[in-house]
């Protein structure tokens, strides 16, 4: 008996299901939709969520792209591209622009992204009032009564202690005015990308079963008091050791000799195609 292979390793049915919940998360920006979450050839927490929603979105056209933290060459990364790839036999880049379909877990590229892109990315937990309410029921009540003085609260804590919100990653955000929403451990410096995005951004969470979605051109705006205003990670003074990038989010790393800091872009895409444009400019004849 011959054995039936699916384009994108999900049947139609399973494709059209999460792509019924997809649309139900653009019409309502921030809003969590529930899906039937499938097993699948990876471990629960390791971007099943995004995974799905890319196999149910992608057509045999696509370009895909799959970072993971800033890295294309990652385990994680590597592992899913193998499985779209395989599954599709579709074509793979490491060039943002070059893209139509990215895959993301924990930053959005450097690159800012065009109308002609979709942008998923891991969720690992979805609620962002799950640190002060772990009943689904009444946390879904409180999305419904726009009540979120417990993700006020959070910060009111943060500043108490540390004097200023210290969410390192997933600082929560309103969007379209309504819904308070996890954007994924992203760095808060990736919030501000969220704002007005040309591109449709995609948010999957496989283990908690949860769609939600940015649609282009949608106001967020991160959580904030007045006298505390939101603010991002700061490098000043600090410029990529490669390319010589000052304006993105950098890694400080240290060498094992000589115990010394020193930062590059946690973008590896970014900073190679950087790398190798000032290079071209640097080869080039010049004209007296």
């Amino acid at each position: 008996m011959k054995t039936m292979t699916h384009f994108a390793f999900f049947d139609e049915g399973s494709k059209k299901e999460i792509r019924r919940a997809t649309l139900k998360a653009v019409a309502i920006p921030g809003y969590q939709v529930p899906f039937a979450s499938r097993e699948m050839p990876i471990a629960r927490g390791w971007g099943t969520g995004g995974l799905q929603l890319t196999l149910s979105l992608i057509g045999k056209t696509d370009i895909v792209k799959v970072i993971d933290q800033g890295a294309d060459e990652s385990v994680n990364a590597v592992s899913i591209k193998k499985l779209v790839q395989q599954t599709t036999n579709v074509a793979l880049t490491e060039n943002t622009e070059a893209a139509s379909l990215i895959q993301s877990r924990h930053r959005i590229p450097e690159v800012p992204l065009t109308k002609e892109q979709i942008l998923v990315l891991q969720v690992p937990t979805p609620e962002p009032l799950r640190q002060v309410e772990a009943s689904e029921y009444i946390t879904k009540r409180l999305h419904a009564e726009d009540e979120y003085s417990g993700a006020w609260l959070l910060l009111f804590e943060q500043i108490m202690k540390y004097g200023k919100t210290a969410t390192g990653a997933d600082h929560p955000v309103y969007v379209n005015g309504r819904y308070v929403m996890a954007p994924s451990p992203i760095p808060r410096f990736d919030n501000q990308k969220l704002h007005y995005s040309e591109a449709l951004i995609l948010l999957g969470a496989g283990r908690e079963k949860k769609i939600y979605a940015v649609p282009p051109y949608t106001d967020v705006n991160s959580l904030a008091f007045e006298d505390y205003p939101f603010t991002v990670e700061s490098f000043a003074d600090h410029t990529c050791y490669l390319c010589g990038a000052d304006d993105v989010f950098l890694d400080e790393l240290i060498d094992e000799t000589s115990g010394k800091s020193y930062y590059q872009c946690n973008d590896t895409s970014y900073c190679v195609d950087r790398l190798n444009s000032l290079k071209e400019k640097e080869a080039a004849p010049t004209h007296a």
